[in-house]
């Protein structure tokens, strides 16, 4: 009996997709993908909001991060999608709703409730709601890595001009455990490199055919991890939508 009013109930609900918009700091950016998304799937379970489920014997709430995060690298740019079921007295609170309208008291609440479940050094930027299901297609992102003042010298800047001027840049890439390797060229995933103070921004490119990797790039760049003086941040994700 409770079944079935619970399938008649999500029924008469709305469906919506919950955007978010986040930065992740410290030490949580050593959570994997996987990581990353099990806390996110707790958060959501106890912020009180409604969210659809997988199938099978251990459903969970789906929520996908169309763009994987090295493990490491801090953001302050990430995004988070989520299906949810809305009520419809809840729909009609929104007040000229529309493909791009949202409902500041709904997503107030989201941010307010969500953030609160999250651990410190996940931020939450923005929460939007939207009626169709988005689609991020690819995109671009700038990786920095900052160095002491010293190590930005001429050395690095020909470095640069040299990457840069090649039509091509052919690296051995291990592609499973079994330390198996393949000739790529990544010359196409690289945008941009500028150097800015004491730090190089590196803008890629990440499509269905991939992209480069941050170990790539330091290698390609001659830089030394240990020659770091914070962790690396992505920023400025750039999506095609």
């Amino acid at each position: 009996m409770n079944s079935n009013n619970s399938n008649n109930q999500a029924d008469i609900n709305e469906i919506r997709y919950l955007i978010i918009k986040f930065q992740i700091e410290g030490t949580l950016r050593f959570l994997s993908h996987s990581q990353t998304l099990s806390v996110f799937q707790r958060a959501v379970i106890r912020s009180g909001i409604n969210p659809h489920y997988s199938q099978g014997f251990n459903p969970r709430p789906k929520i996908s991060l169309p763009l994987p995060r090295p493990v490491g690298v801090k953001s302050d740019d990430e995004l988070l999608v989520m299906p949810i079921s809305i009520f419809p007295e809840s729909i009609y609170e929104f007040t000229g709703y529309s493909d791009d309208n949202q409902n500041q008291s709904y997503t107030s609440d989201c941010l307010k409730n969500l953030s609160a479940q999250l651990p410190e050094g996940f931020i939450l930027k923005e929460v939007r709601v939207v009626r169709d299901k988005p689609h991020f297609q690819e995109c671009y992102a700038s990786y920095i890595f900052t160095i002491s003042p010293e190590e930005i010298n001429k050395n690095i800047e020909k470095r640069i001009n040299s990457l840069l001027t090649n039509e091509s840049l052919v690296i051995e890439r291990s592609i499973n455990k079994k330390n198996i390797s393949k000739k790529i060229d990544v010359r196409g995933f690289l945008f941009s490199i500028m150097t800015e103070q004491n730090s190089i921004i590196v803008r890629c490119k990440i499509s269905s055919a991939g992209s480069i990797r941050i170990q790539e790039i330091m290698e390609l760049l001659e830089l030394d991890a240990e020659k770091l003086v914070c962790p690396i941040k992505r920023t400025n994700v750039q999506w095609l939508v």
